[in-house]
């Protein structure tokens, strides 16, 4: 029997917008799964630990398991993983669930805000610059001197912007920016829509499914690069960004202005 498709959604800009539930959107997930779809949810925000965004969907009436989320927290101690030794020290300019994603792998997890200086005789195997917002000079000064040094520089994510309930904010992709121009070094990328998050996807969720999201140059392109259609939904950065438009070639297989509107056509989808 042919596996089923799995519903894959983003959750900025589709499920919420900063503190802001967008309408519709836990109903639609729940009726994909009156469908007898499967749900999981795939964030480019790295700051969250896996139970704070379990708590956060069941706040807004959807149920999840720590298995139906996926972030670029996770692909980027992934794509450590490869080749960098359990046990190694890795400094996380980077939220919570950075911090957590490095410690299942195994590493010995610095904080950056922590004052931790590049050791000399042990440099950092690595450093994984990620979305939070208590990134300032001395975050900026600690991460660049260990990428100077010798660390991998990872990024979990290189969006540019963040949707936030009233106004766009500086993204991930603005903090590895400040990193790469002190270090003049230029990051391997974990998140959507790059390789290591295919593999993620891959190895959790199987290899059919929909990829419902805001933002083309994330959602859409990890779409292509998954040979899955792309969902594209108006309510975050896509379509009003004009970073962000709504693309042609390839477009959407379809665009709705929320999840709620995608309900008909993705419940059936796959289906003959």
């Amino acid at each position: 029997m042919a596996e089923e498709p799995v519903i894959v959604c983003d959750l900025d800009g589709v499920l919420w917008r900063g503190d802001t539930v967008i309408p519709g959107s836990s109903a639609a997930v729940e009726a994909f799964r009156a469908a007898g779809r499967r749900v999981a949810f795939l964030t480019n925000n790295s700051s969250h630990r896996v139970r704070d965004v379990v708590d956060r969907l069941a706040a807004i009436g959807v149920t999840a398991s720590a298995a139906d989320v996926l972030t670029s927290a996770q692909a980027a101690a992934a794509l450590l993983a490869i080749d960098l030794a359990p046990g190694a020290r890795v400094l996380a300019c980077a939220g919570p669930g950075v911090v957590e994603a490095l410690s299942d792998a195994g590493y010995e997890c610095v904080d950056a805000g922590s004052s931790a200086e590049v050791p000399a005789d042990d440099p950092y195997g690595a450093v994984v610059v990620g979305f939070h917002r208590e990134f300032d000079f001395g975050r900026l000064d600690r991460a660049a001197a260990a990428v100077r040094a010798g660390a991998r520089f990872v990024a979990t994510n290189l969006d540019a912007t963040y949707p936030a309930s009233l106004r766009v904010l500086p993204g991930a992709g603005a903090l590895v920016a400040a990193v790469a121009t002190a270090s003049g070094c230029t990051p391997e990328v974990a998140g959507k829509p790059h390789s290591a998050t295919v593999r993620l996807v891959q190895e959790r969720l199987g290899r059919h499914g929909v990829m419902v999201g805001d933002r083309p140059s994330t959602d859409g392109v990890l779409a292509q690069r998954l040979d899955w259609p792309f969902a594209m939904v108006l309510s975050g950065i896509g379509g009003h960004d004009p970073m962000e438009p709504i693309p042609t070639e390839p477009a959407p297989a379809w665009v709705a202005d929320d999840l709620a509107g995608l309900v008909e056509a993705l419940s059936g989808y796959g289906r003959g």
